[in-house]
Parts: structure tokens; sequence; C-alpha cells
């Protein structure tokens, strides 16, 4: 099976959510999130649970956990090769259906316009 290509979404700003929520969590959570990360981009579209669920309107979720804490990454899928990382969150019970909007529109944005929503380069 290829592997997947994985990308990190930009907002137009330049900022990037998901490594900014990075150095904002403990290491070994930042590792276990990579980790998972890693085999997204070995199985793609067949990472299922407990390692990814599909939330709604096509979004997922990478799900790590650690000390009794939730940790999650917010993804989405460009066509059938590659995998946005929208941003990551700290999750309680659920998934607040307001990080669900967010990344909701960054997947309208990014398809727009993939390459100013590319962390880095993006080659389609």
């Amino acid at each position: 099976m290829p592997r997947t290509r994985t990308v990190i979404y930009c907002e137009e700003d330049g900022s990037v959510p998901l490594l900014e929520w990075f150095d904002a969590i403990p290491d070994k959570a930042r590792d276990k999130c990579v980790a998972r990360i890693e085999r997204l981009r070995e199985m793609g579209h067949e990472l299922r649970r407990p390692e990814a669920d599909f939330l709604r309107d096509g979004i997922y979720e990478l799900r790590a956990a650690l000390q009794g804490i939730n940790y999650r990454v917010l993804y989405f899928f460009h066509g059938r090769e590659a995998v946005i990382l929208s941003h990551g969150l700290v999750k309680e019970r659920v998934v607040p259906p307001k990080e669900i909007k967010w990344a909701i529109a960054r997947k309208r944005k990014f398809e727009a316009a993939p390459q100013k929503h590319t962390y880095g380069k993006f080659e389609s």
C-alpha cells in the first residue's frame, strides 16, 4: 500500500494551528500524536478505531491518550492520496462542535487554494 501524503494546514497569515498546539502539549503527548500521524501515513483511508474515527462532514480525528487525557488531531482527505492535518485539541467527553466547524472551514479553504493553505510545499 503506498504511503499517504501528509500535509499540515496553514492559515493565510502563515500561522500553523497544529504546530502551535504541539508546542503547548507535553512532549510525551506530542510523541503519541506523531506516532498516530505516522500510522495515518501508512494506512490512509484504512485507519480505523481505536486510532482514528470519522466525526462528520468529511472530518476525522486521530486519537491518542496519555494519563487519562484524550488528545485529538482533526484531519480531512484531499482526494485519495493526501491527508490534511487541521489542528489539535484536548477532548473532554466529545469533540466540541466548534472544533469540527473550524476543521470544516479549513477544509473548504484548502480545497479552494491548496498552495495557500499548506505548511511547506504542496504538489498536486
